[in-house]
């Protein structure tokens, strides 16, 4: 009991060391510098930052009035700034917009120069922590083991909401700087040359732009973080011998991701294998030249003299690779001789690189392939018609006839005798060999299928590259299906044993050293089955795919599609890892990060470092002191009952006829695509009636964070909850709060989504004649959850033991809020007779950064 005490003693003195930190480090510092922007000495910021402060008072206090942002914004207007003409009240709105944005840009600076001082106080376990804590449980030789195989793989994607800049990620990294040192007259001039600078891209970017965004982050941060962190792991381990490079692994989705972006190409992904090997040998060459300053003596000279140049030469000339051997085995000599002739002088040094070169290889990070199944069913039917195997379509032939022929015929195919998207598959296929040539196997080598239903979005894959060229026993790659649909899913265990029985596949899984890798998809999961059943579902079937794996002897590898929001899967990572029953494979971490995700979670040398040591905290956990979490039949037939009442409420909201006339009039949904954010469309094919299937998760969850409503990531708990208390049994589920760590991980990331909501800015609409009833369902439903959440975690308020965050939503929330009641404005005004209308427009779209970037794991 004493001990119990100690330890809560000091979480709670964590706590308040951490919050006087971050009111010290982040709130008073925000505040200081914000006080700069008062006095930018431009015409288009002049006398904005004086009203700001003003215009969110009148907001806030409005909007609690209940007062609409019409209302509200007019009456500024006259009573305030003394503005009348519409269009001057128009250029003021965007001069508003234009200064939130740089505000939200030094809040981010500001947050992540204090990062690493808020984790001096922080109660999460390090590795260096996990390794005392073996050395007291004497269990070395097993962790040893574990960590030689183990893996995590942080697979950077493509999707749109990333919205800084390279330059303005430039002086955010500026700012981080001068801000932990104080330099508040450098503060100053970076503020300035903030002010001058665009935030946005002036025009869409191409996914080779979105690929270059993303490969800058790449160079300047994950490089060295990367091998910082497998040397500390190194240090900390308890075993000299210690090698396993690829214990923490990149994957790379921008220029390889053709999924609903018909501006991949074939092209792309050759252009963008060769932009990721092209920076590596910059790295590499920058820190040779570093190294030879060091690396003097003479018998090294001709080695480093040739790498150098060699390198060199490869950074320029594309037809020109280097091979991996071709780098480290130099590497070796020197460090040879540096042992045998110069006293191992600089040995560290040099060691520190050539781990380096062990993790990135010649490819920096994997280039994974992704299309829609739907792309390969049509893609196979031209195919056969074009070769006279089936007349129309395929439903002519049987099953197994259709298996025989992607399994065991030989097609030769000519990319010229096909149009447009069959010519370009065809063409990339066959061109993923040259790929593997120049940047290595695990420069590309695993091909993911999204809307995996049936055994065929595999077997069209092998298929098709059996027809573009490689040889049965060559495929060098990992065909991941990607399931993410509730038929996907309920399909899944059957598809596995089907394909595990089929002879060829059996035998490609044998060259793949028998492992298989499985994608599940939480962002279309929770837009089909909601919250709570879209996680409970991907649990299950990780645990069904885990039980057929391990019985037909294959090892299996989930890769998590996660999104930045817990509506997308997002949330607290290493809660949700360490919440992975017993049941699930854990052989390796796959996950996907993006968006202001890859900048915010990931975006520093030392977010990075720390947040990839929990990822590999809570993959171990399960493994190092046998801290197994199993949830048993009572609670596992409890998390089904509340699954299921929890979706039907849901999917009542999905079928309701206001449901996506709503979003389409009433929320941001049509400006996603207006916006310059990402290359991508914002919803598949071009149907005239916009259906929920077509639209893309992220413009969906986002659109419902613009409104502060985040429907998806609550909506249907209160109702679940209330209906088992109704039942009597609040005991039961207050104790399944407190005993499974899935369950509360998942009401976690709900309060975390119910946190960021605020229905005050919509108020206005529960009076609409024809969206009024819809408003009123979603409202009630909130406040609902608030309620039933708070009383099975017998707290006063949400997040309570997450102070920090809590404060940070709550300052984030503040500096957007203006922004927000002007979008809302602008819609208003959109919806009425105005010769403004296409100046409303671009408002909406314009404010969709700043909220965006200050949510930070918005979409």
């Amino acid at each position: 009991m004493y001990h119990y005490g100690c330890i809560h003693l000091t979480k709670s003195m964590h706590k308040t060391e951490r919050l006087e930190e971050f009111k010290k480090s982040v709130r008073n510092k925000f505040n200081v510098y914000n006080s700069l922007f008062l006095n930018l000495p431009y015409r288009n910021i002049e006398n904005v930052g004086m009203v700001v402060p003003l215009l969110l008072h009148q907001s806030s206090k409005g909007l609690k009035a209940g007062l609409n942002p019409q209302d509200i914004l007019e009456s500024f207007f006259h009573n305030y700034v003394n503005i009348e003409s519409e269009k001057d009240q128009i250029d003021f709105m965007f001069r508003i917009i234009q200064y939130v944005e740089r505000q939200v840009v030094l809040y981010d600076s500001v947050e992540d120069a204090a990062f690493p001082k808020l984790q001096e106080h922080s109660e999460t376990l390090s590795i260096k922590d996990y390794f005392q804590l073996v050395n007291k449980t004497k269990s070395w030789d097993k962790v040893a083991e574990k960590l030689s195989t183990f893996s995590a793989r942080i697979v950077l994607t493509a999707h749109p909401t990333q919205f800084y800049t390279p330059a303005v990620l430039d002086i955010m990294n500026d700012l981080r700087s001068l801000i932990v040192d104080n330099k508040i007259d450098d503060i100053d001039i970076t503020l300035q040359q903030l002010g001058l600078t665009s935030l946005i891209n002036s025009q869409k970017p191409t996914p080779l732009d979105e690929a270059k965004n993303i490969i800058y982050i790449l160079r300047n941060v994950y490089y060295d973080a990367l091998g910082d962190l497998y040397a500390y792991i190194k240090e900390n381990i308890d075993d000299e011998e210690f090698e396993n490079p690829n214990i923490m692994k990149l994957g790379f989705w921008p220029g390889g991701d053709r999924d609903g972006n018909p501006f991949v190409t074939a092209e792309t992904t050759k252009n963008v294998a060769d932009e990721l090997r092209v920076s590596l040998m910059k790295c590499y060459y920058n820190d040779l030249k570093v190294l030879h300053q060091k690396l003097t003596f003479k018998k090294l000279q001709p080695q480093i003299k040739s790498l150098r140049n060699n390198l060199y030469t490869a950074m320029f000339n594309l037809d020109k690779n280097i091979g991996y051997q071709e780098i480290i085995d130099p590497l070796m000599a020197i460090r040879n001789l540096l042992i045998d002739d110069y006293h191992g002088l600089y040995l560290h040094e040099l060691d520190h690189f050539i781990d380096k070169v062990k993790i990135f290889k010649t490819h920096f990070a994997t280039l994974d392939i992704r299309q829609d199944h739907s792309k390969h069913v049509l893609i196979v039917e031209t195919i056969l018609k074009k070769n006279g195997l089936i007349k129309e379509g395929i439903h002519e032939l049987s099953e197994s006839k259709l298996i025989k022929l992607l399994v065991q015929k030989k097609l030769e195919l000519d990319p010229d005798d096909y149009d447009d998207i069959v010519k370009d598959t065809i063409t990339n296929i066959s061109q993923l060999k040259e790929i593997q040539s120049k940047n290595g196997e695990e420069g590309c080598n695993r091909y993911i299928i999204s809307n995996s239903e049936d055994v065929f979005s595999v077997l069209y894959v092998y298929g098709l590259f059996r027809w573009c060229g490689w040889s049965d026993d060559e495929i060098t790659f990992d065909i991941i299906p990607l399931f993410e649909t509730m038929k996907g899913m309920d399909e899944a265990e059957s598809i596995m044993q089907f394909l595990f029985d089929l002879p060829e596949y059996r035998k490609h899984l044998e060259q793949r050293k028998d492992q298989q890798t499985m994608m599940l998809g939480f962002s279309d999961g929770t837009k089909d089955g909601g919250y709570l059943k879209a996680n409970w579902s991907i649990l299950k079937t990780k645990e069904q795919l885990s039980k057929v794996c391990k019985k037909n002897h294959i090892k299996a590898m989930f890769f998590d599609g996660r999104g930045g929001p817990p509506a997308r899967g997002g949330g607290k990572t290493h809660r949700f890892y360490a919440a992975q029953t017993k049941d699930i494979a854990n052989n390796e971490i796959q996950l996907t990060i993006q968006g202001q995700t890859i900048t915010s979670t990931y975006g520093t040398k030392e977010q990075f470092m720390y947040n990839s040591e929990q990822l590999l905290t809570a993959g171990l956990s399960n493994n190092l002191f046998g801290k197994e979490n199993v949830i048993s039949k009572e609670y596992r037939k409890l998390l089904e009952e509340l699954s299921d009442l929890s979706f039907a409420k849901y999917d009542a909201l999905k079928n309701h006829d206001m449901f996506i006339p709503y979003l389409e009039n009433r929320s941001t949904l049509k400006y996603y695509q207006k916006a310059n954010i990402g290359s991508r469309p914002g919803k598949r094919g071009n149907k005239k009636q916009l259906e929920l299937t077509d639209l893309r998760a992220i413009s969906f969850v986002g659109s419902w964070s613009q409104l502060k409503q985040n429907v998806p990531g609550y909506f249907g708990i209160g109702t679940a909850i209330k209906t088992i208390r109704e039942s009597g049994r609040l005991r039961e589920l207050k104790k399944m709060y407190k005993e499974v760590p899935f369950f509360k991980a998942l009401m976690h990331n709900s309060m975390m989504s119910l946190t960021k909501c605020y229905f005050e800015l919509t108020s206005y609409m529960k009076e609409d004649a024809k969206y009024g009833d819809f408003w009123n369902i979603l409202h009630e439903e909130y406040q609902l959850s608030i309620e039933m959440l708070l009383l099975i975690a017998d707290s006063n308020i949400l997040m309570e033991n997450e102070p920090i965050s809590r404060e940070s939503i709550e300052i984030r929330e503040n500096i957007v809020l203006p922004l927000l009641v002007i979008q809302q404005y602008a819609l208003q005004k959109i919806g009425q007779d105005t010769e403004f209308k296409e100046l409303y427009e671009k408002i909406v779209t314009r404010s969709l950064y700043g909220n965006i970037n200050a949510s930070r794991n918005s979409a």
